[in-house]
């Protein structure tokens, strides 16, 4: 009896493998780390047979930590960060390494997400003013596939001749999986400027940024798949892989931001979705939400048209380094510690002791703006620097709990303001779902809440991105009727967390310093022009 499914996540640095009952149970969860390769500045890259590796190991464990047959699987679905995969006409590895770096290595395939070699190429479409720009917060990121692609044309001639097949990661692990090279509509809509809503390429824009032969380098279809919507079946070799079956769907998968938001607000897709947004955190931050109508806003990437859920518009705000920023501070002011568990632990632990004895004022003169890797939202400016106002001499572990504290109080004001930037037109976002590795971090759990002034919820579920994706696998697989059943079905009720209101003026406070700091920075910028 076919009453499970499978669900895959690639993140930057593992693969994850989820076993999942109808219900939105997680039976299994197992972890693959995957290569990143970083040979320069601003340079991240990966092996795409390696995640797919990754991928395929990771599932066997689960499956075998779960305790369940091939023939129990009924439907399995993909997610991944957006990174860029490029392969020739018969599907083999295309170099993506820089000149600088040495010489081309087809193994690294894969532009990673966070990649920023493409910032002058995303200038460039910026500097169009073409309308595919309304849909991306009026500025293209170099985190996006278009520029990345300008760039790989420009710096890689010999690559981009031999390509004949570009895809996100997510679409091609569905390749690999199936054989089948149809995209998502989530990817093509979210990263390649693919207007769902309207008339989809626009192939002016591709001409006016130098990219005029991209549908055929890239092997684009005319038109995307919905999410959730089946593939087919996993090929021989596919099941062979993953051990599985050749009886197993495949689902169109989304981006892996896009499936943790599917997993944490598709149940309320009929249930006032606007005044909830997911908060899905970890390296960086994306805040997710769902309307019925389209509402461009510079800064918010979107409003992608279906890219989620079918009939709804999504809108995409962020913070392009949160986690890693704090990850930042250990290796910088940690005198050795480690940026891991328990290193964050320890610095929370004290963070509570020194709150008890001096209060909450106890790191006071130490202000912060974040954006040490761009800002995304409201600015649009991969070109923003962070700011850290208020060092003393002092390196002992107290100062780095301090400052720590006060980096977190910025991130979660971040937050804030594109909450504000992001509120429907008739009231105000009063419901964030946190997910992601942040929501085991209780200083930030605390600040989501008391910063912004909302209820603070975490799902039920143990991995929220993976249970998106097992929704999908659930729809494509046939347990639910269609994607927004399966989100009803099998969403995972958690904890709640209310703002505390005595919090409410410091941090009123703390805000007013925060847009004041981001004037002085854009004065300071403008004199160096």
């Amino acid at each position: 009896m076919r009453n499970l499914v499978c669900a895959i996540d690639v993140g930057t640095g593992s693969a994850r493998a989820g076993v999942f009952d109808a219900g939105g149970a997680m039976l299994a969860r197992q972890v693959h780390p995957i290569v990143l390769s970083q040979p320069a500045g601003g340079v991240a890259e990966h092996d795409s047979e390696d995640i797919w590796r990754a991928a395929c190991r990771a599932l066997q464990a689960a499956m075998e930590e779960a305790g369940v047959a091939a023939e129990r699987i009924a439907g399995i679905a993909f997610d991944a960060t957006c990174s860029l995969v490029v392969r020739d006409r018969d599907g083999r590895q295309v170099s993506v390494s820089s000149p600088s770096s040495g010489p081309g290595d087809d193994r690294f395939d894969t532009i990673s997400w966070m990649d920023h070699r493409a910032i002058a190429e995303a200038d460039e479409c910026t500097a169009t003013g073409h309308r595919v720009l309304e849909y991306v917060g009026e500025a293209m990121s170099p985190e996006m596939q278009t520029p990345k692609l300008m760039w790989l044309k420009r710096r890689l001639p010999a690559s981009w001749a031999r390509a004949g097949l570009a895809v996100d990661l997510t679409d091609f692990l569905a390749w690999k999986a199936t054989g089948n090279a149809a995209r998502s509509q989530c990817t093509l809509t979210a990263k390649w400027t693919y207007l769902a809503h309207d008339d989809g390429w626009q192939q002016d824009f591709f001409d006016a940024v130098g990219l005029g032969d991209l549908m055929a380098r890239a092997g684009l279809p005319a038109q995307p798949l919905p999410v959730a919507a089946s593939l087919g079946t996993l090929t021989a070799g596919a099941a062979s892989d993953l051990g599985l079956d050749t009886d197993c769907a495949v689902g169109v998968g989304a981006i892996d931001a896009f499936a943790g938001t599917i997993g944490v607000l598709g149940a309320f897709a009929d249930d006032g979705i606007e005044r909830h947004v997911a908060l899905i955190a970890g390296t960086s931050s994306c805040v997710m939400g769902m309307a019925d109508e389209a509402r461009p806003a510079k800064g918010v990437w979107g409003p992608y048209y279906g890219a989620c859920l079918p009939g709804l518009w999504l809108r995409e705000g962020g913070q392009s380094a949160t986690g890693a920023l704090l990850d930042l501070l250990i290796r910088q002011y940690g005198n050795g510690l480690r940026p891991d568990c328990a290193g964050h632990a320890a610095i929370t632990d004290r963070i509570a002791e020194l709150r008890a004895v001096n209060g909450d004022g106890f790191a006071d003169g130490i202000h912060v703006l974040p954006d040490f890797h761009g800002n995304r939202t409201p600015f649009a400016d991969p070109h923003a620097r962070g700011v850290i106002s208020g060092l003393t001499l002092d390196t002992s572990f107290d100062a780095l709990c301090r400052l720590y504290w006060r980096t977190a109080v910025a991130i979660a004001l971040g937050v804030r303001q594109i909450l504000e930037h992001m509120a429907p037109r008739d009231g105000r976002i009063d419901t964030l779902h946190l997910t992601g590795g942040h929501a085991r971090n209780p200083v930030l759990m605390e600040l989501y809440a008391d910063a912004t002034d909302c209820e603070v919820r975490t799902n039920g579920a143990s991995d929220t991105v993976l249970l998106g994706s097992a929704m999908i696998a659930a729809a494509a697989g046939g347990l639910h009727p269609d994607l927004r059943r399966a989100c009803r079905s099998m969403w995972q009720d958690g904890d709640r967390r209310a703002p505390n209101p005595a919090a409410r003026a410091r941090y009123d406070t703390d805000y007013r310093v925060f847009l004041r700091m981001q004037e002085h920075r854009a004065e300071l910028d403008a004199l160096t022009l």
